[in-house]
């Protein structure tokens, strides 16, 4: 029997032989090094022909902007694309199966783990967080997945690895997965099962009929990373460039006393003022990430800015909406309470370690 792709099954048009998208993707590869390594001198050439002082707040923004704009999304697009092949072995169906009837402690650390595998967007915790109920995941467990997955995921990750460093890319790695980790055990511990919408209690999920995991092959996998590039590039762009803005200007125009007054390891409140500001913000990993390294670089204090950084992206006012059609107030509140008190205890360690 011949091997048909995916796209030949869904009565698409078929794809060339599985050389040819191997040559491209070498070839594209080779293309993203070559203008990665260009970004640095074509930045100050664009600032070169405004009619601006380079060594000016606003040459200065301007300098970051044309700079980390297309770094960012060379970056994202990479890291979307390699995940969006790596997620093709990791379906829903698969990981709900793998996190159902898992007793806390291990179910969480398990979940977790599955959250920085399985990136799903914040527009998916509605119908994951009523998949998992229904299949038998606890609730503490699903919300560890729930944590990890928007908080410590890929584009966060190889984001601050290739902007700030290997050292703030682990320490938010870590720290993630401990805020994850203890947030579902802690919300798991309280039995607050009862606390879910009645209709999400009810409801119950029939079997899916997504295409066996077995049955993809290569070129298949790699027409699902393409897709994954043009879903999520797509869509998070104007968020990229809104934060790469923001960040622009911190750079050129903040003084940098004034952002050491504020989220400086001196000072006590620094951090629950950094995660007050971050919750009311909307944006994701992709767009803080640029704040985050401005922070960084006016002074403002590691544990700080990585609080501010989790708020941002766990604890947003828009994924509360979402989750509200889910959750009852009492339990996005005890939700919004241990993430918070857990992000505080990052932030605080953080600059007690680091000062």
């Amino acid at each position: 029997m011949t091997t048909q792709t995916l796209a030949e099954r869904e009565g698409g048009p078929k794809r060339e032989t599985p050389w040819m998208w191997f040559a491209g993707i070498g070839l594209a590869l080779v293309a993203w090094v070559l203008v990665y390594s260009q970004l640095v001198p074509a930045s100050e050439w664009l600032v070169s022909l405004l009619p601006v002082e380079r060594s000016s707040h606003l040459g200065s923004a301007l300098a970051f902007f044309f700079y980390d704009t297309p770094k960012v999304i060379l970056l994202l697009t990479l890291i979307v694309f390699a995940m969006g092949v790596v997620r093709s072995y990791f379906s829903p169906e698969k990981t709900r199966a793998l996190l159902a009837g898992k007793r806390q402690g291990l179910g969480n650390v398990m979940a977790a783990g599955l959250g920085i595998l399985t990136p799903f967007c914040s527009c998916s915790a509605v119908p994951l967080f009523i998949g998992f109920v229904s299949a038998g995941v606890p609730l503490g467990v699903t919300f560890s997945f729930l944590i990890a997955a928007p908080m410590v995921n890929e584009v966060a990750l190889g984001l601050l690895f290739g902007l700030v460093g290997w050292k703030v890319a682990l320490t938010y790695l870590g720290f993630g997965l401990v805020v994850a980790i203890a947030a579902g055990w802690v919300i798991g511990r309280l039995k607050l099962e009862g606390w879910l919408q009645d209709w999400v209690k009810n409801i119950q999920v029939g079997a899916g009929n997504a295409l066996p995991d077995e049955e993809l092959t290569a070129v298949d996998r790699i027409g699902l990373g393409l897709d994954a590039v043009k879903d999520i590039v797509g869509r998070v762009w104007i968020w990229i460039i809104a934060g790469i803005a923001a960040g622009a200007l911190i750079h050129g125009y903040v003084p940098a006393d004034l952002m050491v007054r504020i989220m400086g390891a001196d000072a006590w409140w620094s951090v629950p003022v950094a995660v007050a500001m971050g919750i009311p913000m909307y944006t994701n990993a992709a767009g803080v990430i640029p704040i985050v390294e401005a922070l960084l670089g006016k002074g403002a204090a590691l544990g700080t800015t990585l609080a501010f950084m989790m708020s941002v992206i766990a604890l947003s006012l828009p994924e509360m909406i979402i989750l509200r059609k889910v959750l009852t107030l009492r339990l996005i509140a005890v939700f919004t309470g241990v993430v918070g008190t857990g992000i505080l205890a990052v932030g605080f360690l953080f600059n007690m370690l680091f000062d």
